[in-house]
């Protein structure tokens, strides 16, 4: 099978964060999809071996920060490539706070989401979460994951469900 076929899936690129004991967490995902529209619903895609995945089954409450096309790439790498678990992500990435989570500054919108439910998969937690708010911060070009990669040239860790060893 030729893995690349998923390159031409759609995926938007979003940081997805939420709050751990008295500090805040968060990674870099693209598997966000829309489940319903009443109620709005969504389903997110984590890896097990990412911290925040840990930290979202703790809390059940988590923020979607929708990257655009002049969002800052330092946020993916930030949040993509670096642990939270012994790393602040949220120290030199700015941010706002929403509903007592934090959502990158330069997103161009967010959403506020409670888990539901949560289907596990081999490697993978799948969070149903209820949309509870969410706004549009401006009217830039959210980014896609093609975006990322032809024209930003980024890569993806090995914990993205879009990985593929070169």
């Amino acid at each position: 099978m030729n893995n690349n076929v998923f390159k031409n899936l759609s995926y938007g690129v979003y940081i997805v964060s939420c709050k751990n004991d008295n500090k805040y967490t968060g990674c870099t995902v693209n598997s966000i999809m829309q489940i319903t529209s009443t109620p709005p619903t969504i389903a997110l895609s984590v890896n097990h071996e990412n911290y925040t995945n840990s930290c979202l089954e703790k809390n059940k409450k988590f923020a979607v920060s929708i990257l655009s096309e002049e969002s800052n790439p330092l946020s993916i790498g930030t949040f993509g490539f670096r642990s939270g678990r012994d790393f602040n992500k949220f120290e030199a990435i700015p941010y706002i706070i929403i509903d007592e989570l934090p959502i990158i500054k330069d997103a161009c919108a967010y959403l506020i989401c409670e888990i539901i439910d949560k289907i596990e998969t081999t490697t993978h937690s799948v969070f149903i979460a209820k949309v509870l708010n969410g706004d549009i911060l401006n009217n830039k070009i959210p980014m896609t994951y093609s975006y990322y990669h032809n024209v930003i040239k980024g890569k993806s860790p090995k914990t993205a469900p879009t990985y593929i060893p070169e």
